[in-house]
């Protein structure tokens, strides 16, 4: 195993610890929120000092890009944070939410761990090496079409995103489907697409540290990822679209009507 996935591990599953130790005292947790509906608790910013330890201690000149404390330091090599996304489950006892951490180095994720605490679930993936669920191996399904497949995707909740752009999105996609779920965590959503579990998932303005640990995920598990429009680089807007090849395909042929309602080149606020 590459000794920064070795890093990752470690930093994710100290994360998970102290994520798991507080979930019974969330009433006692100091929250505030960041802006309308996106809050930020201790328990977000301990995991994330924690994690950002682990990785100072290994790697002291590397850049690293982080939810809470954004980013820091310029190197080729960056590691991008979410200590815990789902933090809305998380304050309200809802046990789906997790950590999420991906090193990049020279335009390409060379690992991405994905930690769900609670089900006690390890997704990893390594440049070239696959991806694995606990140290089985993981791929994203089957299906030939959205005929019959279950969704992932996550309903706008902020005050600078558009729920009526997403609503087109959703009208499209949403035909002949088995149904959609909207979980409350982009990270988990995108490791479960990794794991077989969603055949497919879509959402509108995410960060990266939403995204980086899922996509490398996916794309060892077999699958595509792009933006809403089909282009492979949801990063620039935070739209972000994947699937295996051939939902993916049918996807983009589904929202190709729509793209200037959706406004699917734009960047994300």
């Amino acid at each position: 195993m590459n000794p920064v996935t070795n890093i990752a591990l470690a930093a994710a599953r100290a994360a998970g610890k102290i994520i798991l130790q507080y979930s019974n005292r969330i009433d006692s947790l100091s929250v505030r929120a960041k802006q309308r509906n996106d809050y930020v608790s201790e328990v977000d910013q301990m995991a994330e000092t924690e994690i950002i330890g682990i990785i100072r201690r290994a790697h002291p000149d590397h850049a690293i890009l982080a939810e809470e404390s954004g980013g820091a330091g310029e190197s080729e090599y960056e590691w991008i944070i979410d200590p815990l996304d789902g933090t809305t489950n998380y304050l309200h006892g809802i046990p789906h939410y997790a950590v999420s951490i991906a090193f990049h180095h020279k335009g390409a994720y060379q690992a991405g761990v994905i930690y769900d605490p609670f089900k006690e679930e390890l997704f990893c993936a390594e440049r070239g090496r696959g991806a694995t669920l606990n140290n089985r191996r993981i791929r994203v399904t089957q299906i030939t079409s959205l005929s019959g497949a279950l969704l992932g995707t996550g309903i706008p909740f902020r005050g600078n995103q558009s729920l009526d752009r997403y609503l087109i999105s959703l009208r499209a996609l949403n035909r002949d489907t088995a149904g959609i779920r909207r979980a409350g965590s982009a990270a988990l959503d995108l490791a479960y697409v990794a794991a077989g579990r969603l055949d497919a998932f879509w959402e509108f303005g995410l960060n990266p540290w939403d995204m980086a640990a899922g996509v490398a995920l996916i794309r060892e598990a077999g699958g595509l990822v792009g933006d809403l429009a089909g282009g492979s680089d949801p990063m620039r807007t935070g739209n972000i679209m994947t699937a295996n090849r051939h939902v993916f395909v049918e996807m983009v042929k589904r929202l190709q009507p729509h793209l200037s309602e959706i406004g699917a080149g734009q960047v994300s606020a």
